[in-house]
């Protein structure tokens, strides 16, 4: 039986740390929003950007994959806010937000792996959700296939869910896809409360902003 990459990772990640299964991010292309749900439950909601090229998981098309994918690997803990990444590593530089003339992928990384047979490239072509300093621009589709977040919500997820948590990419609208979940999703807020008993603390092939 061959095993797809996406779950001999997640093997090797079991191996060595407890997986989260307990949160999920459920992203509505159409909304441009990000829901946080933990246990089912919903947590919060966060305003998101994907591609500007739509929707693809066709190498190079700088598109955003649809479908089923997990967190493989998390990274830029305890960095600034508007911590600049290049080729996944920090580079030294902070920038502010909205910093005239760049557009790097900053302060935190949660890379993404596909569950599905259509998606099972998404750690090869490097989609992330990942912080940008351009947040003017949050809530359109302007990113180069990754799920675009504020500083300061990348780092509330990125504190809250951990390696194995599960993101669903759609296009429905979140109150059509999570219907009882209607009355929460009308109130978007970034309040993300700690969890018990844990503190909160070269460019791609597909992506011509480095990583």
């Amino acid at each position: 039986m061959r095993i797809r990459p996406i779950f001999f990772l997640l093997l090797l990640f079991a191996g060595c740390a407890r997986l989260d299964n307990r949160h999920a991010m459920h992203v509505s292309v159409t909304d441009q929003k990000m829901l946080l749900t933990e246990q089912g439950q919903p947590v919060a909601t966060f305003p998101i950007s994907t591609s500007k090229f739509g929707l693809s998981s066709r190498p190079g098309s700088y598109g955003t994959p649809l479908g089923k994918h997990r967190v493989l690997k998390k990274i830029g803990h305890g960095l600034p806010p508007g911590a600049v990444f290049k080729s996944r590593r920090f580079t030294g530089e902070v920038l502010p937000v909205n910093a005239p003339g760049r557009d790097p992928i900053v302060t935190r990384i949660l890379w993404l792996g596909g569950k599905e047979r259509q998606n099972g490239n998404s750690f090869g072509r490097f989609i992330y959700i990942h912080g940008t300093p351009e947040e003017r621009n949050i809530g359109r589709p302007v990113s180069y296939g990754c799920i675009r977040m504020r500083s300061r919500d990348i780092i509330a997820l990125f504190d809250r869910v951990g390696v194995g948590a599960r993101v669903d990419i759609f296009r429905e609208p979140l109150a059509e896809r999570l219907p009882k979940l209607v009355p929460f999703v009308g109130q978007a807020t970034t309040a993300v409360p700690p969890p018990q008993a844990e503190r909160l603390a070269g460019p791609p092939p597909d992506s011509p902003r480095g990583l």
